[in-house]
């Protein structure tokens, strides 16, 4: 076989494995991330057995411990909708009522949501708020 052909050969095959490769990497960086959900939008949209990244602040004076689990409710930052979380894992230092937190949820007995072992992460404040506060 003549050696031109062959680079030919070469070069389009590595052509087509990379573009095979960078449409993989596109479709998975797309498709893997999740969607935050609100209070008022999980009580809206939620289904049961689905897992749903739940986004708000921690209700104040909610927060309350039963045995190993931590209960608190997670209020939606627009509208006047909170909804009851039980979780059981790590929580991070900074968690307190009023923090902006995240957490991985399903649908639990009654109204109460299960929070997903581990889940839990609190925002960090914007480092310019304080500028208006002043």
């Amino acid at each position: 076989m003549d050696p031109s052909r062959k680079r030919v050969i070469r070069l389009s095959v590595a052509l087509a494995a990379a573009l095979l490769l960078a449409t993989a990497l596109v479709y998975v960086s797309f498709t893997a991330g999740t969607k935050e959900f609100t209070a008022s939008q999980l009580l809206s949209q939620g289904r049961p057995g689905q897992t749903y990244e739940l986004a708000g602040t921690v209700l104040l004076g909610s927060v309350r411990h039963d045995g190993t689990s931590l209960l608190f409710k997670i209020r939606d930052p627009k509208l006047d909708v909170a909804v009851p979380v039980s979780y059981t894992g790590i929580v991070p230092d900074p968690f307190a009522g009023g923090r902006a937190v995240m957490v991985a949820v399903r649908e639990g007995a009654g109204t109460t949501y299960i929070g997903q072992q581990n889940s839990l992460t609190t925002k960090c404040p914007s480092k310019y708020q304080a500028a208006a506060a002043s």
